[in-house]
């Protein structure tokens, strides 16, 4: 098969020829139909996450389908040891033997993989495979971020990419009202986060024209934490929604004072996947993507590095040779 691997940090991806992975017991073998490209790939690729596993397949988006015809979704949360506190207490998202698609286990950007059933997702018909594959981590992180702002109604997302894009909708469809935050000058984000419904849309290095009452923050910029608890009326939570962020500046405790909260987010659970798809055809959520072919990975990696992609990137592998018609 085709693969894009990652054999040190810093390095490009090269697509190279492999052999076809084999499923061990409990594993399925899938052909991969789409893999949605992540802020975390970039990191991985950029050596700013460690890499304990080299040479990596990346890809954690994963839409595939099994030997007989089934389709399912992989998403990051891999493996979890099922015993420990964590995975005992429904946090199997903290389990600290746990293990990541596209990370510790090769992912997506290939055309078959394999991956554990118990972690593999049903995922909605409404759903094409190029549609589904964001919701598998760009959804799911954020659907998880907004379940941490509770029932806040003027809630701020601060980054306007995959992710952001995509709980727009579910927040607007909750009856929320939402004010995006983007880079300076960059107004087509601005003006696409209105296409999608927020109330406002905005420059992030200036305040909202009113406060919130919680902020998501997607992008991995530390210098936007105390922004956005400036942003906030009393009692309200930033949400730190990235598994990788720069250093937070100091701010004054009086930026957070007045039971201002800050929180991260970390991983997912397979409860958090079962929720998202089941809600998305209702929202509906519509995914704006931009497709690459397999051997343009790193290209696709650049554009989302550039700030350059309207909503998300998703990497179409194509069938692997000599197999045509064999998984289908």
């Amino acid at each position: 098969m085709r693969a894009a691997l990652l054999e040190r940090p810093g390095a490009p991806l090269r697509v190279a020829d492999v052999p076809d992975p084999q499923p061990a017991e409990g594993q399925l073998l899938l052909e991969v139909g789409a893999c949605g490209v992540c802020r975390t790939d970039l990191h991985l690729r950029d050596g700013e996450i460690e890499t304990p596993k080299l040479p990596v397949v990346l890809g954690h988006q994963i839409v595939g389908r099994t030997e007989d015809g089934r389709r399912v979704g992989v998403p990051w949360l891999g493996y979890t040891d099922g015993d420990c506190a964590y995975c005992t207490s429904g946090r199997e998202n903290l389990c600290p033997n746990a293990r990541f698609t596209g990370r510790d286990i090769d992912g997506g950007y290939a055309q078959l993989t394999v991956a554990d059933e118990r972690y593999c997702l049903a995922l909605p018909d409404e759903l094409g495979d190029v549609e589904a594959a964001p919701l598998l981590c760009g959804g799911l992180i954020g659907y998880r971020a907004l379940r941490f702002t509770g029932d806040a109604v003027r809630l701020g997302l601060y980054g306007f990419g995959s992710a952001a894009h995509m709980i727009c909708q579910v927040a607007v469809h909750q009856g929320r009202r939402v004010f995006a935050f983007t880079r300076a000058g960059d107004a087509a984000a601005q003006a696409f986060a209105r296409e999608l419904g927020a109330v406002y849309a905005g420059p992030s290095d200036e305040p909202p024209p009113e406060p919130l009452d919680a902020a998501i923050i997607f992008a991995s910029a530390g210098e936007l934490v105390p922004a956005a608890l400036r942003a906030l009326a009393p009692g309200g939570t930033v949400v730190c929604a990235g598994i990788h962020m720069s250093d937070i500046p100091a701010f004054p405790y009086a930026d957070l004072w007045r039971e201002r909260q800050i929180r991260s987010v970390a991983n997912l659970t397979r409860r958090d996947g079962e929720e998202l798809l089941a809600l998305a055809p209702r929202v509906p959520i519509r995914t704006t993507v931009t497709t690459y072919a397999l051997e343009h990975a790193e290209q696709a990696l650049a554009d989302l590095r550039a700030g350059r992609l309207r909503g998300s990137a998703v990497i179409v592998p194509g069938e692997p040779r000599g197999r045509a018609g064999e998984l289908r």
